[in-house]
């Protein structure tokens, strides 16, 4: 990629494959693209540093794990003193990456929206949690430590509401609260430069804004910040996660075809809501408009047009499924044993989850689940859970649906190793 504001090859490509192709590169990369303006990727997460005439400006500081790499590839690039960092929200890829720099003296200011310290503090409270909810995401072992003690965090200085300008060596630097996969989201606009960062609102795919095992998510404030990044004219847009997006044109295009989007799952998922319809009906008919659904930076590698729609229903409406017998239900283990007995056996509900794994996946799970909680003892029962929820997981493109469906797959694989266990005792 050559040197220059404008001047990047290919920097709009566009890219095919899975998330792990697209973002979970294990390389560390410094690209100049503008004056005095770099743009970082640590694994999978890119942050900024912008020279001004009073120094340096971080948006982000990246992961704690890549933080020594960040610091230097950016020190071989300047030697200006680190001036101010924002962060563009709280979450564990972006604001931990500041050590590095503390270590070697430096003394910025930390800069960040008044709901961040917030976020932290619900990380000190929920650490076990987090670590759990990455097990099943992503296969991390529950070892990994997650942050609980204060001094663990880069807590901010300055804290900002709606809008905040920064003036830097002569130079303008908007700073813009969102909502939207936090509700401590800030987008960066170097007005001088006409450059976007934009954090976590544009990624390049269908965005984060439902996850199962997540606090809630705003997709109609996340849509109106895309929206309001689409006005500001950018020439560049330097995001969270994902490649660099070059052109006014383009960056307006996949900003307002993103937040239509997300505008049409909500709308679809108010209609059924108002229309009185139970959560499983609503669900079944939610659906992105094929003249956005083409566009590639839309696709649903990471979450699913569903899982949006859930957390619309969480935000507008109660927990309750819409089925009486749900409401108060008797524990998952004693539904699942009595439709074991019902189906005459193990033997015969694991044979009609294999039946159906290809024809229809979905029901396969639940059989295949039932059997598993409903005999536990049963190595017939896991082996077929193994077998349903490996090809289940083969076959889903979000990764995070991916990810529940493989810890059922380790679920049940452990189960047989204590099985093995105690028939070995």
């Amino acid at each position: 990629m050559r040197e220059g504001p404008h001047s990047t090859e290919d920097i709009n490509e566009s890219v095919g494959g899975d998330l792990f192709d697209r973002y979970f590169t294990g390389e560390h990369t410094l690209t100049k693209v503008a004056p005095r303006t770099w743009f970082v990727m640590a694994d999978y997460v890119g942050l900024t540093a912008f020279e001004t005439d009073e120094g340096l400006l971080l948006v982000d500081t990246g992961t704690a794990e890549s933080a020594e790499t960040v610091h230097e590839l950016i020190r071989k690039e300047t030697d200006a003193p680190l001036h101010t960092v924002v962060f563009t929200h709280g979450h564990l890829d972006h604001a931990f990456g500041l050590k590095p720099w503390l270590d070697a003296g430096e003394k910025p200011r930390i800069i960040a929206h008044e709901n961040l310290p917030r976020r932290f503090r619900t990380y000190m409270k929920t650490a076990p949690l987090n670590s759990h909810i990455n097990s099943v995401q992503f296969g991390i072992s529950e070892g990994i430590s997650w942050p609980h003690e204060a001094g663990e965090f880069a807590w901010p200085d300055t804290v900002y509401q709606e809008r905040l300008t920064l003036n830097l060596g002569g130079e303008r630097f908007e700073l813009f609260h969102a909502k939207g996969e936090t509700d401590d989201a800030t987008w960066v606009w170097a007005a001088d430069r006409k450059i976007v960062c934009g954090g976590d609102l544009l990624a390049g795919i269908l965005p984060n804004c439902g996850n199962p095992q997540k606090v809630q998510r705003y997709p109609e404030e996340w849509a109106d910040a895309l929206e309001a990044i689409a006005s500001v004219g950018a020439d560049l847009l330097l995001p969270g996660h994902g490649k660099v997006v070059q052109g006014a044109e383009v960056i307006r295009e996949r900003c307002l075809n993103t937040a239509a989007a997300l505008r049409a799952i909500v709308e679809q998922t108010l209609a059924g809501l108002n229309a009185g319809k139970i959560h499983e009906e609503i669900l079944a008919t939610i659906e992105i408009p094929p003249e956005l659904a083409k566009n590639w930076y839309i696709d649903p590698l990471y979450d699913r047009p569903e899982f949006i729609a859930r957390n619309v229903i969480r935000k507008y409406g109660g927990w309750w499924n819409g089925y009486s017998s749900e409401l108060m239900a008797a524990p998952m283990p004693q539904r699942a044993a009595e439709i074991v007995k019902l189906a005459g056996g193990v033997e015969q509900l694991a044979a009609r989850a294999r039946e159906l794994k290809d024809s229809d996946p979905a029901l396969a799970c639940h059989l295949a689940e039932w059997a598993a909680l409903g005999a536990p003892e049963s190595r017939e029962a896991h082996e077929c859970a193994i077998e349903v929820f490996e090809a289940r997981a083969e076959d889903e493109i979000a990764l995070m649906a991916r990810g529940i469906f493989n810890h059922a797959v380790r679920r049940s694989e452990e189960a047989l190793e204590a099985l093995d266990e105690e028939q070995g005792s």
